[in-house]
C-alpha cells in the first residue's frame, strides 16, 4: 500500500503527460485550420469590396437614369453652374441649382464619378480599389 513516506508502494502505475509527436500532431492541426480561416477571411474582405463597388455604381446609374427621365438629358458640368462645378453636383445637391425634383444621391460617391455624357467611371487611386 503505502510506504512511511506516503508514496504508493505500487510503482506499475505511472503518470504520463503528452509525448511530443502528440503535441506536434496538434499544433500542425492547429495550424492547418488556422491556415484555412485567414483565407476565408481574406476572400470574404475582396468579395466585399468588389460588392459595394457594385453597388455603389448601380445606385449611380440609377440617379443617372432618373435625372434623364426628369430632364430629357444626363447632367452636365454646365448645368451644374460651371467653374469647379461637376456633373455630379447635380445629383448630390451640390450644384448651383437644385432640380425641382430634389436629390438623388445622399452623398458624393467615394469611388465613382460622371462625365457629361452620363458615363460612369472609376476615379483614379479611389478608397476602394473600385474598377
Amino acid at each position: 500500500m503505502f510506504n512511511r513516506d506516503g508514496n504508493r508502494r505500487d510503482q506499475s502505475v505511472i503518470e504520463r503527460g503528452f509525448t511530443l509527436v502528440e503535441l506536434l500532431i496538434v499544433i500542425v492541426i492547429l495550424g492547418i485550420l488556422a491556415g484555412i480561416v485567414v483565407f476565408a477571411v481574406g476572400n470574404a474582405t475582396t468579395n466585399a469590396k468588389t460588392t459595394g463597388c457594385s453597388a455603389e455604381k448601380n445606385t449611380i446609374n440609377q440617379a443617372l437614369e432618373s435625372y434623364k427621365a426628369n430632364t430629357g438629358v444626363y447632367p452636365t458640368a454646365t448645368a451644374a453652374g460651371g467653374g469647379a462645378h461637376k456633373a455630379m453636383d447635380l445629383l448630390t445637391g451640390n450644384a448651383t441649382t437644385t432640380p425641382s425634383f430634389g436629390t438623388l444621391l445622399k452623398k458624393v460617391p467615394d469611388n465613382y464619378d460622371i462625365d457629361n455624357s452620363g458615363n460612369v467611371t472609376a476615379i483614379s487611386g479611389n478608397a476602394g480599389s473600385c474598377t
